[in-house]
């Protein structure tokens, strides 16, 4: 399980992310790119993966803590972290990815 509070202190943890409203959740953001977003009320975190990270990530289990959203941003890479569910490790190891996938695709589009 991981809190509200040790969610938000590890997406906040990577270099020049800042977080801010979007919508009714929170998100956190490289300067221009949102890699992660946070309902508190429903304690679900939603991440940028590649394709290939999110079906890596994706848990096949019949109640699973990562899985992609169910409709057209879900094949665009957003997934779920129910973190009700996630274990720390998993939960870091899942931000790290996405805040790597959004500024790795940034820097590649000013080369």
């Amino acid at each position: 399980m991981v809190t509200i509070e040790s969610f938000k202190k590890m997406a906040i943890s990577f270099p020049d992310v800042v977080e801010q409203p979007h919508f009714d959740k929170l998100s956190f953001r490289t300067p221009d790119k949102i890699f992660a977003t946070l309902d508190i009320a429903k304690k679900l975190a939603t991440i940028k993966l590649s394709e290939v990270d999110q079906f890596a990530f994706s848990s096949k289990g019949a109640d699973p803590e990562i899985y992609p959203v169910p409709n057209k941003w879900g094949k665009q890479g957003w997934t779920i972290l129910d973190l009700d569910k996630i274990d720390e490790d998993l939960c870091q190891d899942a931000l790290n990815t996405a805040y790597n996938e959004v500024k790795n695709k940034k820097q590649s589009k000013k080369n």
